[in-house]
C-alpha cells in the first residue's frame, strides 16, 4: 500500500512540475532552467503549507500525537501539505476558468 502511494504522489510530482513549468512559460520571461524553478516553487509552497498547519495544530493546542501516529515512515502533516501543494496548480486553474 506504501509503494501505490509513494508512486501516486511522485506521478502528482511530475505533473504538477510539469503545470508549473508551463504556467512560468506565459507569464515570465524563459529562464535558463524552468524545471529547477517549478521544482523550487513546489518545494516551497509546500513548506509553507506545512509551516502553516504546524503553527495551526499548535496554536490549537491539537496533540501531536493525534495526527502524528502512524505506520508510515514520513509524517502525515508533511504528505498532506506536498499533496496540497501538487493540487494547487490544479486549483488555480479551475479557479481562473471559473472567473472567465
Amino acid at each position: 500500500m506504501q509503494a501505490i502511494g509513494l508512486i501516486l504522489i511522485v506521478i502528482g510530482i511530475v505533473i504538477s512540475v510539469r503545470a508549473r513549468k508551463y504556467r512560468m512559460m506565459w507569464r515570465s520571461q524563459s529562464t535558463s532552467n524552468q524545471l529547477a524553478t517549478a521544482l523550487s516553487q513546489l518545494v516551497g509552497t509546500a513548506g509553507g503549507i506545512y509551516l502553516s498547519m504546524e503553527l495551526l495544530f499548535s496554536f490549537l493546542k491539537i496533540p501531536e500525537n493525534w495526527w502524528s501516529d502512524s505506520v508510515f515512515w514520513v509524517e502525515p502533516l508533511a504528505v498532506i501539505s506536498l499533496i496540497l501543494a501538487i493540487l494547487q496548480p490544479f486549483v488555480l486553474n479551475a479557479w481562473m476558468r471559473l472567473r472567465k
